[in-house]
């Protein structure tokens, strides 16, 4: 652990994972806070406000995971905090051994996804979800930290398919 740490903690990349995934707690956060006690959206206006045709603010509490997928009572509610800490560990551990921003950002913005659900889940026994979009036919309702772990996700899937490849190339032709 301690030469992990000492290899992590200079590497730029790992910083700059942490910073996005404390920028998405952050902001995660202070978005549900202003929900529930800033406009206090579930008891002032009847958990709906019509913002346009294709977007609304919808105040859902989210027992599941992201877009209320597996939804469950205290049991589900343990595992999937449990499961999203150590996911979370991990891409921390990852994050310290990486050399490519793309992956850096993405796995910022997982873990930092993954840790405002899990803040919520602790807190209230729910994930605060708001963001409402069924004008465009999407049927979920989700907030910021779910947005930011499918970010996060195609940060992943970008960096695989483009970045990586590109860079093992280079690699290759350097020796």
């Amino acid at each position: 652990m301690r030469a992990w740490w000492r290899a992590a903690r200079p590497n730029p990349f790992f910083r700059l994972g942490l910073l996005v995934a404390l920028g998405v707690i952050v902001l995660d956060q202070l978005t549900k806070h202003w929900i529930l006690y800033g406009i206090r959206l579930p008891d002032r206006f009847g958990n709906r406000i019509e913002i346009s045709g294709i977007f609304d603010l919808t105040y859902v509490e989210n027992t599941g995971v992201s877009f209320g997928l597996f939804a469950g009572g205290l049991a589900s509610r343990v595992l999937l905090s449990v499961l999203a800490v150590v996911v979370a560990a991990y891409v921390v551990r990852w994050l310290g051994t990486l050399h490519r921003r793309v992956a850096a950002i993405g796995g910022g913005f997982i873990v930092g996804g993954a840790l405002g659900n899990v803040y919520d889940r602790v807190l209230y026994g729910y994930v605060v979800d708001f963001l409402d979009f069924s004008g465009l036919h999407f049927p979920f309702v989700f907030n910021v930290a779910d947005a930011a772990i499918n970010v996060g996700v195609a940060c992943l899937v970008y960096d695989a398919l483009f970045v990586a490849p590109k860079r093992e190339l280079t690699e290759t032709t350097d020796a």
